[in-house]
């Protein structure tokens, strides 16, 4: 009998080879996305010491308040627009994009959009 591994086993070794190849530094911080089934986060992490320098979730009551849905494109287009925002409050316009092993489309491709809008460079 194949033995199938489980999705979520597959993103993380994805996430891991993608770690590999990049990280995040105090001139150009990553930019981690995560999606779970009900919910979306973002934060802005610097690497070189292990500090989250800015982060946002739709869990958030002010995100949160805003959103008819919190798992969609449209709430996932809203939270990239926030966490730029924040970034930017922070003087932070050079990020690094980590998808975290998803895939490059629907509800991480709007994040990416609307963060690229909004002011961040990546």
């Amino acid at each position: 009998m194949v033995s199938k591994k489980s999705r979520s086993e597959v993103r993380r070794k994805k996430h891991m080879k993608l770690r590999n190849r990049f990280s995040g530094t105090a001139e150009r911080p990553r930019l981690a996305v995560f999606r779970s089934n009900n919910h979306m986060y973002a934060q802005i992490i610097d690497d070189t010491v292990g500090n989250t320098l800015v982060a946002a979730s739709t869990l958030q009551k002010d995100v949160k308040a805003e959103l008819e849905k919190t798992n969609n494109v449209d709430a996932a287009a809203y939270l990239g627009k926030v966490i730029a925002e924040k970034a930017m409050a922070k003087g932070i316009t050079e990020v690094v994009f980590d998808r975290g092993g998803f895939i490059y489309q629907g509800k991480i491709k709007a994040l990416a959009d609307a963060a690229r809008e909004a002011g961040l460079n990546f």
